[in-house]
């Protein structure tokens, strides 16, 4: 029973990101059209048919699939143990130590190697 309700929004998806295409093409092309207007009114009438495409997508399969993964994430951002202050401090200045080091060496060796150069070129 729950397959063919699955099989029955499924049917209804194709109409809907039709819908979705119809709203941002009607955006894109009202914009244009309406290149006369202020550029606030324009700006609101691109937003709100945005939104209201972007409201009828999350209605879709995919888009309850998206609305389900971004609540994972934020449920596993949550679990995440951050650093500290003093962590990330020393972390930051470990990297850059590094970064500094790595940086004279490259200099130095492109140094030496353009002076064997020279010396071979004359």
């Amino acid at each position: 029973m729950k397959h063919n309700a699955e099989v029955q929004e499924s049917r209804h998806d194709g109409l809907k990101w039709a819908v979705v295409v119809i709203l941002l093409v009607l955006a894109v092309v009202g914009n244009t059209y309406f290149a006369d207007m202020a550029l606030l009114y324009r700006v609101l009438g691109v937003v709100a048919l945005s939104v209201v495409a972007a409201l009828v997508a999350l209605t879709t399969t995919k888009g309850r699939e998206l609305l389900e993964l971004a609540r994972n994430a934020k449920k596993e951002i949550q679990r995440v143990v951050w650093p500290t202050r003093p962590e990330t401090i020393q972390t930051t200045a470990i990297v850059l130590v590094a970064v500094l080091v790595v940086g004279l060496m490259l200099w130095l060796i492109d140094t030496l190697l353009g002076w064997a150069m020279s010396g071979v070129i004359g």
